[in-house]
């Protein structure tokens, strides 16, 4: 693959920007309206914490089953904003599976928190795997999970509920394939999350040659076996959609994570002191091989020198008993971290294998020669940035310019210097169109004009 490397330099005066207050209900019952692509079919209030519901989404082409718990006293603090845990199924699960089998609401009562637990299946069939399927012409429709649980869930749960709408008021968290799930949409979508949390999950399904080979037959599986799908559905042919696992894989996409509060919770496998007095022999299996993905993920951000808090509790198998104790041990540092949320990083680096992307602010688009390729940005910020790709890129900032300040910027490609002069838009955002380099290191020296 011919990729560039570009080094952005902007010497120009910035402004810092809010970001807005999302709408949302007012005290008193809660109300659920329609909005941003999902449709509320049915309401009900199992009790004085709990909703659930049915929505409905182009994305899926069918109706799907969210769970909401909503912080003790909610209806009486109207003038209260409250954070959001997003907790996820794993296969073959429901939307009330924390509820019924997690323990989920007695471990969140009295805690500051909005829980949502939203299906991430077909009516309990083997699971999407929290990605838009490769394939969205089966039986099972378009099946784009990810679209829907982060594009329209969350800004529909920020405009229904009284959220805190940004970054540090948002966290995610799952067992076995949601485990695999919230890390994954934590390394893809990282502005939009300040923790993540892994509870007996997948978070390597491609990195590591070897836990890759047992990954893609548990993914081919439950394709065939649990949706009733061909085995390369999901994500694509493992030799000939490569890219695309990698691109939703959290191990190869680690570097996105840093300065996000992790947690990783997994065993081996071996019985232990929650199991039942015959334990099930495929629940050990499946936790031994969850266990070596958990492994080989923890060693990556290791290798990073990304901090995690890393519990392998050895004894224990793939069952709710233990997801239910782990959720008890993750809610109190959660809570802690929306107490004191970690800053976002000063200087943002973000790798991605989607033709256009938006993360931070930034948004990059590629019209390269092969559909699917990674691009990565790093250290980007209102001074300059570095992007490698291939391929035609165009690059706009975030709004950190005064509208209309004039930029020359210079592009260096090894020893030669090329000058484009620009200017920020009415939003304060520079757009910048950056040709084809061959590999070449290109630098871009920016120079605000009075």
């Amino acid at each position: 693959m011919r990729t560039r490397a570009l080094a952005i330099t902007l010497a120009v005066a910035t402004t810092s920007t809010g970001l807005p207050a999302a709408a949302h209900a007012a005290g008193g019952t809660v109300r659920f309206t329609d909005s941003g692509g999902i449709h509320v079919v049915k309401v009900r209030r199992v009790d004085d914490r709990q909703y659930a519901l049915r929505v409905s989404t182009a994305a899926l082409g069918r109706a799907v089953d969210v769970r909401v718990l909503l912080p003790t006293g909610y209806e009486r603090r109207p003038g209260t904003r409250f954070p959001v845990l997003y907790l996820f199924h794993g296969t073959s699960g429901r939307a009330s599976d924390w509820v019924e089998r997690g323990d989920a609401e007695r471990t969140t009562a009295g805690r500051p928190l909005i829980t949502v637990m939203p299906d991430g299946g077909f009516d309990g069939n083997g699971g999407g795997w929290y990605t838009d399927w490769a394939d969205p012409r089966t039986r099972l429709g378009p099946s784009k999970w990810e679209t829907f649980h982060v594009a329209q869930l969350i800004p529909w749960i920020d405009r229904n509920l009284r959220t805190v709408p940004r970054r540090e008021g948002r966290a995610v968290a799952g067992l076995s394939q949601g485990g695999f799930g919230a890390m994954s949409y934590a390394a893809r979508h990282p502005e939009l999350f300040v923790s993540a949390a892994s509870f007996s999950g997948a978070p390597d399904i491609a990195y590591d040659p070897v836990v890759s080979v047992g990954a893609t037959g548990v993914v081919s599986y439950v394709a065939a076996s649990g949706d009733g799908v061909h085995p390369d559905a999901i994500f694509g042919s493992r030799l000939a959609n490569a890219v695309n696992w990698r691109g939703h894989d959290p191990a190869t996409l680690a570097p996105n994570l840093r300065g996000m509060r992790l947690a990783l919770h997994t065993a081996t496998g071996v019985p232990g002191p929650l199991d039942p007095p015959v334990p099930d022999p495929v629940a050990m299996g499946i936790e031994a091989l969850t266990h070596a993905s958990t492994v080989s993920f923890h060693r990556r951000l290791e290798a990073l020198e990304i901090p995690s808090h890393y519990d392998d509790h050895v004894l224990g198998t793939h069952i709710f008993p233990y997801w239910a104790r782990d959720l008890r041990r993750h809610i109190g540092p959660l809570t802690r971290t929306f107490a004191a949320p970690p800053r976002p990083p000063a200087k943002i680096s973000y790798r991605s294998a989607d033709p256009v992307w938006s993360q931070w602010g930034w948004t990059v688009s590629l019209k390269r020669p092969k559909a699917q390729e990674f691009s990565e940005l790093t250290d980007a910020s209102a001074t300059g940035f570095a992007l490698r790709a291939s391929g035609t890129a165009t690059v706009t900032t975030p709004a950190s310019y005064r509208p209309g300040a004039r930029v020359v910027v210079r592009v260096t490609r090894g020893r030669t210097h090329m000058l484009i002069s620009t200017a920020a838009g009415p939003s304060g955002r520079l757009t910048l169109t950056l040709p084809p380099a061959r590999g070449a290191a290109v630098t871009l020296v920016g120079v605000s004009r009075p």
